[in-house]
């Protein structure tokens, strides 16, 4: 989806009749279409393959040799079986990138396990380490390893890419979803690699830095994180209490984390005594950041976010017009492309035949009629 933001052609091959398995992720569902599905399928055009067909399998191979990029998310060996594996793809087009994305990689013992988000955020650590601190273990409100492991592929395909505009060589790129959360574990990994400090969960708050938290308001809530001592002291003189911040117990970062409950005590009380907004005006300017715990109202109605133009809308061919949130990234040379709405199932099969393979009409009929390709007609 990145990619095509970016102006790249993404061919999305689906299963005839049913597609993506998301298409089925609802409620809510926009006319038949799923929203979860529409919100992350935008740029791409659909080609509907019965793969186990023969016929269906050649048309594979013959995509990828007119592509740059092959990107599949099967269980290790599965496409290897059906001919269509990175050994399989690169004799007969050495130039491609070729990317899988699984659960755990490509080797190993879990290699012929299926992934999904929630369960390589458990094996991960992820949800060890998110909740209250004295909850039950918590998934993120998204699908964070999901998105971490798009993040990655994305980053990875343009390496890729920029491998072969050097080496005039494809390459495979391995992804999965317990790698990609395991590297974001960062600084929780590190405390336990380096000193055998066990992960925990600590709510809004952090582990290593003292104020960096949730404070509950007269009417909601307040984040506020103090990363210095001087934007310590700074919080101190706008919650009125010169006396915490001269206090030796909250001197420096470090006192600060062991003597963490006093202190937040202390500064929950006063954050309780005003609302969000007189607290909001309070930290303006002040150089401490801070913010309100919004909700999707709030969120889709903040001036800066609607100054990023971060809502994008398109025109669905049975949906309607759609609403989705676009690109986190801007660049001063070039705008990202106009956004297409998400596909039907085999909405460009055809047009894909023609087009990009210089398929016949009667070859075109005749893989339609033994179902080695479906088309769905856009009415």
């Amino acid at each position: 989806m990145n990619l095509g933001d970016l102006g790249a052609e993404v061919i999305k091959v689906e299963r005839p009749g049913t597609g993506d398995d998301t298409r089925a992720w609802g409620p809510p569902f926009a006319g038949t279409e799923s929203v979860y599905f529409l919100s992350v399928n935008r740029n791409k055009k659909s080609i509907a393959i019965n793969m186990k067909d023969s016929k269906g399998a050649k048309l594979i191979r013959e995509l990828a040799a007119v592509s740059d990029v092959f990107v599949e998310n099967y269980l290790p060996g599965k496409l290897a079986e059906m001919g269509l594996g990175y050994e399989d793809m690169k004799e007969i087009a050495p130039h491609i990138v070729y990317c899988s994305i699984t659960g755990y990689g490509q080797t190993g013992p879990m290699v012929q396990r299926g992934g999904y988000d929630s369960i390589a955020a458990a094996v991960s650590g992820l949800m060890h380490i998110t909740g209250y601190e004295d909850g039950e273990p918590v998934r993120p409100g998204v699908a964070m390893t999901d998105l971490a492991t798009g993040l990655y592929t994305y980053g990875a395909i343009m390496a890729g890419l920029l491998q072969r505009y050097k080496t005039g060589k494809g390459l495979h790129i391995d992804c999965n979803l317990l790698s990609s959360q395991v590297a974001c574990l960062t600084h929780v990994a590190a405390n336990y690699l380096n000193f055998k400090i066990e992960g925990k969960r600590w709510g809004t708050a952090h582990g290593s830095i003292v104020p960096y938290q949730a404070f509950k308001t007269k009417d909601g809530y307040i984040v506020v994180g103090a990363g210095s001592d001087q934007q310590f002291v700074t919080v101190c003189k706008i919650l009125n209490l010169p006396e915490v911040s001269k206090d030796s117990r909250y001197k420096n970062n470090t006192l600060r984390v062991q003597n963490r409950k006093e202190l937040i005590d202390i500064l929950s009380t006063r954050f309780s005594e005003k609302a969000t907004i007189e607290w909001l005006q309070l930290f303006e300017g002040s150089g401490v950041p801070c913010g309100p715990i919004n909700n999707m109202q709030q969120v889709f109605s903040d001036p800066q976010v609607l100054h990023n133009g971060l809502v994008m809308e398109m025109n669905h061919p049975t949906a309607g017009r759609i609403v989705v949130p676009g690109p986190g990234v801007r660049y001063s040379e070039f705008a990202v492309s106009h956004p297409k709405p998400p596909p039907l199932v085999g909405q460009h099969t055809v047009e894909i035949l023609k087009g990009m393979l210089g398929y016949e009409d009667d070859a075109i009929e005749e893989l339609l009629r033994t179902g080695a390709v479906a088309q769905h007609e856009v009415r």
